[in-house]
């Protein structure tokens, strides 16, 4: 595996990362309502931190995004043939850096229900469960990373 770099994200890497999500493959079957015409724009790239982890070479293999003012964890999404090689631990870890330097004292997380165990083993723990609304038909995880922790996100 090559060098990793997590960058802040520009609305030029819009169609990238739209593509990233709608080609998830965490988000097939039932999930994929969730998906479904979804659309990374380049004005909220530009409006809120959204950051990509690259090889290399400049190709996208992950990235998030982080609503600072309702301190939420809005998007995380790897490469499917990225899975399991440390970009999204990077990514989660990089993402507690920013919070905790925009003066966070935590980060929410509404999870995808298969994506519960990857933030439980980076440092979140549960708090709770969102109830089913909208086009969501099942609960979700709740979580939270607390950034007074100096280990959060690094375990």
């Amino acid at each position: 595996m090559s060098e990793i770099t997590v960058r802040r994200a520009t609305a030029a890497d819009s169609k990238r990362l739209t593509q990233l999500v709608r080609g998830s493959a965490a988000y097939r079957g039932p999930y994929a309502v969730m998906v479904d015409g979804y659309q990374v724009g380049g004005a909220y790239i530009e409006h809120h931190p959204v950051h990509v982890a690259v090889d290399a070479g400049g190709r996208v293999l992950g990235f998030y995004a982080l609503l600072l003012d309702e301190a939420e964890l809005d998007l995380a999404f790897v490469a499917d043939t990225a899975q399991g090689l440390g970009i999204g631990r990077t990514l989660m870890a990089h993402m507690t850096g920013v919070a905790r330097a925009a003066g966070l004292d935590a980060v929410r997380v509404v999870a995808h229900p298969p994506a519960e165990e990857f933030y439980l083993r980076t440092g979140a723990r549960r708090t709770g469960t969102v109830a089913p609304a909208g086009r969501v038909h099942w609960e979700r995880p709740e979580l939270s990373y607390d950034l007074t922790d100096p280990a959060a996100a690094t375990a």
